[in-house]
């Protein structure tokens, strides 16, 4: 693979290293931090309290000058660099490395008549969905506003809009990084395409550091939303219906059946505290009077023991799943089905929910994906795998000592029960940690795989930036 930079980012590399922490604190703007320094071990955390970076330099970029320092000393001290913006999503830890923090590059700028906005690499979805909720546009993000927006992106990005207007890479038009040699450049369709492609759901932390992107925006003001709650031994019972239900859905329903095992928690609602439920989740984008149409087939035939579907302005999506808003310690896997019956939902079943005692897992879920997101272009991203439809992730909380490894343990029975549907494939944004490396060939088709390991060799033969996903 040749010629994959224009001309233009050729000139503009840099041509001084930077060999010490002492010069790499003088020249930048943002925080320079190491063990002995206040604030560094605040700064090394993930959001998955699961998981510890032990960073021999941490750079909390203020501006992409400081991207490019931090690149720059790692590629000369030979030290090795991981990029963390929220901490969601983490591969490997920055150990003995530089973990460069994102979160100050948090710029977030609409353009109401292109449809678009740039999006800084430290942003979260929340800032973004409200400045394009006061034009009436909705950007593509997950169900978890307080994710951080890029690293959504370059994941592939699933959220309450995907069948009807594509993943979250289907929405990127342009990417600004820092290359592993220190270059700042755009990659977009028509600048750095092979960069481009690669980025648009080819996982983050490999090919450079993004600074930030720009993305479509959609019309989106106004959604039916929520969940219908079930008790748990209906598990089987609401997944052979819902498999039924979504097999000629429209694009506009986007849907899942979670098994959930709410945690005895003073903030919760008594109804729910402590207690295990079958929960059918969505939102329907669409005209409302169809999308209560919809439903009503679905609460006709199983009526629900909670009924919390509603209409809602988008602003409002994240009360859908209502995801822990604070950090926490989570162990998850997950995959894709070739398809669902009563059977995957019993299976799950038998081993989400408690039996005796305390429950060990918090959920697990399967999401109808398809729609959009199977019609979306391959040959401007790599996202893998467009051709299945359903797509499962299990994530247990070890809130105790001790747990980690029991919920481990479970984890892995779940994914062998669940062998005979599931194929084998991933999607990186419901893996964490080393499955998330290890698995980064699953989550691409075909030649990609192969074709971003040759782009990776291209932009950074040294492995520089080497704490992401595995190109």
């Amino acid at each position: 693979m040749t010629n994959v930079l224009n001309p233009a980012a050729r000139d503009g590399a840099p041509s001084e290293p930077v060999t010490t922490v002492d010069e790499l604190r003088r020249r930048a703007t943002g925080p320079v931090l190491t063990a002995d320094d206040d604030g560094y071990a605040e700064a090394t955390l993930a959001w998955n309290r699961a998981a510890q970076h032990r960073p021999l330099v941490v750079v909390e970029a203020a501006d992409a000058n400081d991207v490019v320092l931090a690149v720059r000393f790692a590629a000369a001290t030979g030290v090795g660099l991981g990029v963390q913006a929220t901490g969601h999503g983490m591969a490997l830890p920055a150990d003995d490395g530089v973990l460069l923090l994102t979160r100050r590059l948090d710029d977030v700028r609409v353009d109401p008549a292109a449809r678009t906005a740039w999006v800084g690499a430290g942003s979260q979805w929340g800032p973004v969905l409200e400045q394009a909720q006061v034009h009436g546009l909705a950007p593509l993000l997950g169900s978890a506003p307080h994710v951080g927006a890029v690293g959504y992106v370059l994941g592939g990005g699933f959220g309450w809009l995907a069948r009807r207007y594509g993943s979250g890479a289907d929405s990127a038009r342009a990417f600004e990084l820092v290359t592993p040699d220190g270059r700042l450049l755009r990659a977009s369709a028509d600048e750095n395409f092979e960069l481009f492609r690669a980025l648009r759901g080819g996982g983050g932390g490999s090919l450079g550091v993004v600074t930030g992107m720009e993305i479509e925006l959609y019309p989106v003001t106004t959604v039916y939303g929520g969940n219908l709650l079930y008790p748990a031994e209906m598990a089987e019972t609401v997944m052979d219906r819902y498999a039924r239900w979504v097999a000629d859905a429209p694009d506009e329903l986007t849907s899942e059946v979670v098994l959930m095992n709410f945690p005895p928690i003073p903030d919760l609602p008594e109804p729910i505290r402590g207690k295990s439920f079958t929960i059918v989740r969505g939102c329907w984008c669409g005209d409302l009077e169809e999308g209560r149409a919809l439903l009503d087939r679905f609460r006709a035939e199983l009526p629900p023991v909670a009924d919390m579907w509603h209409e809602m302005p988008f602003s409002e999506v994240a009360t859908i799943s209502n995801d822990p808003v604070h950090p926490l310690p989570a162990l998850l896997t997950g995959g894709w089905l070739d398809g669902i019956d009563g059977g995957v939902g019993r299976t799950l079943a038998g081993l989400t929910f408690p039996v005796d005692g305390p429950p060990l897992l918090m959920f697990s879920e399967v999401r109808h994906i398809g729609g959009a997101v199977s019609r979306g272009d391959r040959a401007t991203t790599v996202l893998g795998n467009r051709d299945h439809e359903f797509v499962w992730h299990a994530l247990g909380v070890p809130m105790a000592d001790g747990m980690a490894e029991g919920i481990s343990a479970r984890l892995g029975e779940i994914r062998e029960a669940l062998a005979d549907h599931d194929t084998g494939r991933a999607y990186l944004n419901f893996l964490d940690g080393e499955e998330r490396r290890a698995r980064t060939g699953d989550a691409l088709d075909g030649d990609d795989v192969a074709a971003l390991r040759r782009l990776k060799q291209e932009l950074d033969p040294d492995d520089v930036v080497r704490f992401g996903v595995a190109h």
